[in-house]
């Protein structure tokens, strides 16, 4: 069974290209929804995040406001780190529990595993090959715009929040290029499932 960690800058076609690779037959496991599961309320990660930011980052119903906490994280670099350490270690629980689980039910099937911070969690040392997902600033910027409703320089606030690009396709094994038609990263992706298929 094949592990891929496939990462990416902030709109650069992540959940695209995992899309593409689940029709091709791969599991895929993403992060950002189970970090929504870590931080349900009444859970470990969700009572850290309330002890240390307090009632006022609640919605109404006792959801954490994503938005509000947004805000605050992608405008401070401490308060991001202390997120990060709330909530990474309880993701990469939740993905080996999921893997492992997929793995004794599909022993056979490539996994895909979908998770933005791949190499800032260091998690890439749980996978067994790494792929990035690779756009132009501008593209991510008109992307993150148009997607989430945000201005320019909250695009690019977000942008500069994650590890450099370049940093990212240097320690990468394999690049998906997405700038262009999605048929273009379609055929990359072809491409690279049959590499995965014979390995």
């Amino acid at each position: 069974m094949l592990i891929v960690g496939l990462t990416g800058g902030i709109a650069s076609g992540k959940s695209t290209a995992a899309a593409m690779l689940a029709r091709k037959g791969a599991i895929h496991l993403n992060a950002d929804c189970l970090a929504r599961k870590a931080v349900e309320q009444g859970q470990p990660a969700w009572e850290d995040i309330v002890n240390w930011l307090g009632k006022d980052y609640l919605q109404e119903d006792g959801a954490l406001h994503r938005k509000n906490i947004a805000a605050l994280v992608f405008a401070d670099e401490k308060s991001r780190k202390k997120l990060n350490s709330i909530v990474h270690p309880r993701v990469r629980q939740l993905f080996q529990k999921k893997s492992e689980d997929f793995k004794r039910n599909n022993p056979d099937k490539i996994q895909i595993w979908e998770v933005p911070l791949l190499f800032e969690a260091n998690m890439e040392e749980l996978v067994d090959v790494t792929v990035v997902v690779a756009s132009s600033r501008e593209t991510q910027v008109k992307r993150l715009m148009e997607r989430d409703g945000l201005s320019n320089n909250e695009a690019v606030q977000r942008i500069q929040a994650q590890l450099h690009l370049e940093e990212k396709i240097k320690r990468a094994d394999y690049v998906l290029y997405n700038d262009e038609a999605e048929t273009a990263l379609q055929k990359q992706v072809d491409s690279l499932w049959n590499k995965f298929e014979r390995k």
